[in-house]
């Protein structure tokens, strides 16, 4: 039997917490040490499987790493050259950033490589970002379009100029990895703002960037230097307790403490707050290269909108809970230009719109997003839920129990641990009535 939660309605959430570190800036951080001189020391290192499974393969590529405690890790880098073949084929779990970021940076070497993953991740595209590795001279080989990914080494990689038919910033710190070792500049263009946790770990690492609006630029380097670093909280872990504390926290609030707030990635609070959302930034301050701050949410009388579709790139992995938050709002919220949610861990149109419809929310699945209608004043009833073994889809409804009547069952939960190990213990401890059986 696989892993399920059992959430209960609850009356409120009230107290502090923190959430683990950033799952993004976690990959980044290993990959970008691994081929660096020198010894880096990250601190707040996101335990979850699928930083676990970057660790894995630096280690497996050559790097050796110690884990002193299960957040601090210490990458002793082997340079930009210095990476070794691995054994046998790399597995990357359920870790999509991790696949696309690794075929960037295999592409360069001078061994064959071949990326897997879980039956999740084999199902995704890959070509997205193998045709643009191809134009730069790599060896790139896809499956149909999906994994398995193989890798010919030895290539010459030139540097190109690519513009991006959609943002995304998997294929450009790829693309980004790969410029590191090419002939020439490597340009990246993209159609609208997207994740920028590359280009700046990149710089404090010493690459060469530059970034001119949505224009990324890198030159080739003969070194990176080792750092210390500290990685903030995951803003997208925090985006399921920000949405609680809208729904139901108590008079005093919930204090989220020592969050990412990267402009890249806080679509989601434009979006809340567009809708009537209380939410209170302080103590800002900047960590490992990031924008970090305290956040204080307060329950509020939300009202549904349309969300337009520029700021829907920037809240794209938090909208399974964002459509929670619509459904909890006076009126009708839209969101379009979602598309790319079909090919996520899961289709989480498809399972977000299963799963509201279990529990009574009346909305409309479109082929790019949803429409719900908010029933600010109306709890849902209990039911069963399937997450599709997708970690957000199965968290954004353990929030919803908040205003539910009976409890929800959610099924094949375990690939929570992928992004956040820990989540029921803290859910729990600020008033979410859930249990994992």
């Amino acid at each position: 039997m696989t892993a399920q939660y059992e959430a209960r309605p609850a009356a409120c959430v009230a107290g502090e917490l923190t959430v683990p570190g950033d799952k993004s800036i976690s990959h980044r951080a290993l990959m970008l040490a691994g081929i660096a001189d020198g010894r880096s020391e990250i601190g707040g290192f996101l335990a979850g499987e699928d930083c676990l499974a970057t660790l894995g393969a630096m280690r497996s590529l050559g790097v050796s790493i110690e884990r002193p405690e299960p957040d601090r890790v210490f990458v002793d880098g082997v340079g930009l050259r210095g990476l070794s073949a691995p054994a046998a084929a790399l597995d990357m779990g359920n870790a999509g950033t991790a696949i696309r970021l690794f075929t960037g940076l295999l592409c360069a070497q001078a061994f064959d490589s071949t990326l897997v993953g879980d039956a999740s991740l084999m199902k995704r595209p890959m070509e997205r970002v193998a045709q643009p590795l191809r134009a730069m001279g790599a060896d790139v080989r896809t499956s149909g379009g999906t994994p398995p990914v193989r890798i010919g080494g030895g290539r010459r990689l030139r540097g190109i100029e690519h513009r991006l038919p959609v943002a995304s910033a998997q294929v450009k710190s790829a693309l980004l990895l790969a410029g590191l070792y090419a002939e020439g500049a490597t340009t990246v263009t993209s159609p609208a703002v997207s994740r920028d946790h590359s280009e700046r770990m990149l710089r404090g690492f010493g690459a060469a960037i530059e970034v001119d609006g949505l224009r990324v630029r890198v030159e080739p380097v003969a070194r990176l230097e080792a750092r210390r670093l500290e990685v903030p909280g995951d803003f997208s872990s925090a985006a399921f307790f920000i949405v609680a504390g809208l729904i139901a926290a108590d008079a005093s609030g919930l204090l989220i403490r020592n969050v990412g707030v990267n402009p890249s990635r806080t679509g989601l609070l434009t979006i809340l707050r567009a809708m009537g959302a209380e939410i209170e930034v302080s103590n800002a301050r900047e960590q490992a290269s990031e924008p970090v701050a305290d956040l204080r949410v307060h329950r509020s009388e939300l009202r549904g909108i349309e969300v337009p579709k520029a700021w829907v790139p920037l809240a794209i992995d938090e909208l399974p809970v964002l459509f929670v938050a619509a459904a909890c709002a006076r009126g009708e919220t839209v969101v379009t230009g979602a598309e790319e949610l079909r090919v996520k861990e899961s289709d989480r149109i498809a399972a977000m719109s299963a799963g509201l419809r279990a529990i009574g929310v009346e909305h409309t699945a479109l082929p790019d997003g949803m429409r719900i209608a908010g029933a600010a004043d109306t709890p849902w009833h209990g039911g069963v839920v399937d997450s599709h073994g997708d970690h957000r889809v199965a968290m954004s409804f353990a929030v919803a129990s908040l205003r539910a009547r009976g409890p929800i069952a959610i099924r094949d939960v375990a690939n929570v641990a992928t992004s956040f190990p820990g989540f029921v213990d803290r859910a729990r401890a600020v008033g979410i009535d859930v249990r994992e059986s």
